[in-house]
């Protein structure tokens, strides 16, 4: 499973998608598509941030499993991790609305042509282990919505939710369990005498001792 690396690394694994797919149009420079805050977009014009994180219960086992012969290790926890996917256009600013329209567009046309990315987006843990990462266009939060733009200085600007699905990150929290190495079993003769006098006794319809 994938280390605690796994929220960067699956970060960087929907700005490659993006990189790809949205250049040279609508954006001409793979390197203006950043893993950045929306509010410290600087050259950017495509930034993704990690703004909420929620435990996959459903997913997530209960309990322990065989780590090594002697070891057994807590079961990996799933999350869902939800992007903010927002549009900074350089354009003059008779055109900036409408160039963000067109790359706000262009985003959620490629999550939605991606539901699962392809393991050549992936790096580090989440390549190794063969992660399946699931993308969506989620429905924003209001709420959620109100806190990120209110409490900066920074206006509202064109943004999309990207939700990624199944994010595993392993337990350290391991235990050593002992294995059964002998075992002793007795059996007494069906026949023998202390049997017989008891089958005796019960058929004279007396008591056993």
């Amino acid at each position: 499973m994938a280390e605690y690396t796994a929220l960067v690394e699956a970060g960087n694994a929907i700005v490659e998608l993006l990189r790809e797919r949205m250049t040279p149009e609508p954006i001409s420079n793979g390197e203006l598509i950043a893993l950045r805050s929306p509010h410290e977009s600087e050259n950017s014009q495509l930034t993704v941030w990690l703004f909420h994180i929620e435990e996959d219960s459903h997913n997530t086992q209960a309990g322990y499993y065989q780590y090594s012969k002697d070891v057994q290790r807590i079961q990996p926890s799933n999350f869902q991790l939800s992007f903010l996917i927002t549009a900074h256009s350089k354009a003059p600013a008779n055109m900036r609305e409408a160039d963000q329209y067109r790359i706000v567009g262009s985003a959620l046309q490629v999550i939605k042509d991606e539901p699962l990315l392809e393991a050549k987006f992936l790096s580090g843990s989440l390549l190794e282990t063969n992660a399946q990462l699931h993308l969506s266009v989620e429905r924003p939060n209001f709420d959620q919505m109100i806190k990120i733009w209110n409490n900066t200085a920074s206006p509202y600007k064109l943004s999309v939710v990207c939700k990624a699905v199944s994010v595993a990150i392993d337990s350290k929290r391991m235990r050593r369990v002992g294995r059964v190495s002998d075992v002793a079993i007795s059996f007494a003769k069906w026949n023998s005498p202390e049997r017989e006098a008891s089958r005796k006794t019960d058929r004279s319809g007396g008591r056993r001792p």
